[in-house]
């Protein structure tokens, strides 16, 4: 006969047959019942904790959804204000007499604005802050807001950005849209998994729990489908030509008209429109033999983040030449917000010396303007 070999559970002792094992002392049947529970407790414990992994991960994964729609969402509801273009980055200053080697000569009126060594008689006013407030319109576009200005009875001049979206903003805000519609696109699609997946679970808590969550990410989807779909409509919008018929020009009385005629500016950040009404003020230019001197004070009129006939004042900082075009700006450090593009630059005097158009990112104090001579060289022939 065989004599049977155990081994202890918990020791590995090996004997023959017995109830306990001779080296440790413990009792067979009661320790494997122990270690049975404690198995099946582990086993529970596992499967507890990949539930909460799986909660987790939907859990993250709306809150990924959440995170990558809300960037996108911010350019659905955001005050889209055509933002000025950042100045290239080398920019020298202009020094009166000296030419810079290899650069593109500046409207001639410029250079001898820039170069005159003389400084004139003081010359009358050209109007006074009130008036050249009157002067200046605030102006609405489907897709943003600036300013302009009256430079003579009918016609008002801004900035194109102002009425003509940059083609790199409205790329990526095309980009934008389309990668939250795919988001949206695939969140639905799995929705329509887990609702398959719940009704094919018998009524318990992991079904219970599956519903829940998607409740929770249905709630957040509809939260981005109204911005989705405004978003997508102004898209649409944007990717239309600009139209007299979509310009809003409020005047300084709070009147409200549309431009009659619209005139883009192919070689400047320069738009001119036609405007019909009567009792117009608008902004004189400075005499021939006037220039403007560094520290001279001077003002800008726009409406910034909306508040209209906005006035801001500060110092005449300079000429400067961009070193990729050869272009002059009237360099100032009086606030220019977005808003205030397209609006006039005006001296103590009231005579209007450019058109603001930009800033420095990340600086303070550092706006530019186009001289209000290339205004007049650029749409001479519609001016006169």
């Amino acid at each position: 006969m065989v004599k049977r070999v155990i081994r202890c559970p918990k020791c590995s002792y090996e004997q023959i047959l017995g109830t306990e094992c001779e080296s440790c002392g413990v009792i067979f049947a009661k320790y494997i019942q122990y270690e049975k529970k404690r198995q099946e407790r582990q086993e529970a414990q596992e499967v507890k904790r990949q539930n909460s992994s799986k909660r987790i991960s939907t859990a993250l994964q709306v809150l990924v959804l959440i995170a990558i729609t809300a960037g996108a969402t911010y350019w659905f509801v955001k005050p889209v204000t055509a933002p000025a273009p950042t100045p290239v980055a080398n920019v020298q200053e202009t020094t009166p007499g000296v030419v810079k080697e290899r650069k593109v000569s500046p409207p001639k009126s410029t250079v001898q604005s820039v170069q005159s060594p003389t400084t004139p008689t003081v010359p009358a006013r050209g109007s006074s802050i009130e008036q050249a407030r009157k002067a200046t319109v605030s102006i609405e576009t489907p897709w943003g807001t600036g300013s302009g200005f009256f430079v003579n009875d009918n016609y008002i001049v801004t900035n194109r950005h102002v009425l003509e979206i940059d083609q790199k903003e409205l790329a990526e805000f095309k980009r934008n849209v389309e990668s939250t519609r795919e988001l949206v696109d695939l969140e639905k699609e799995k929705l329509r998994d887990l609702r398959a997946r719940a009704r094919s679970l018998s009524k318990g808590p992991t079904r219970s729990q599956l519903n829940i969550v998607i409740e929770e990410r249905e709630r957040e989807l509809n939260k981005v489908l109204p911005n989705l779909e405004d978003a997508e409509r102004r898209l649409a919008r944007m990717e239309e030509r600009v139209d007299p018929s979509d310009i809003k020009i409020i005047l300084a009385d709070g009147s409200s008209h549309v431009a009659d005629y619209l005139l883009l500016s192919d070689n400047h950040d320069l738009a001119l429109m036609s405007l019909f009404s009567n009792d117009i003020s608008y902004l004189k230019r400075p005499p021939a033999n006037y220039r403007i001197r560094q520290g001279d004070k001077v003002f800008t009129i726009g409406s910034p983040v909306g508040l209209r006939n906005t006035v801001t004042s500060g110092v005449f900082s300079g000429y400067r030449r961009d070193d990729t075009d050869g272009k002059v700006f009237l360099q100032t450090d009086a606030a220019i917000n977005p808003g205030n593009s397209g609006g006039p630059l005006i001296d103590e005097k009231g005579y209007v010396h450019g058109v603001n158009t930009m800033i420095l990112q990340n600086t303070e104090g550092i706006g530019f303007a186009i001289p209000i001579e290339t205004v007049f060289e650029e749409f001479g022939s519609s001016l006169f």
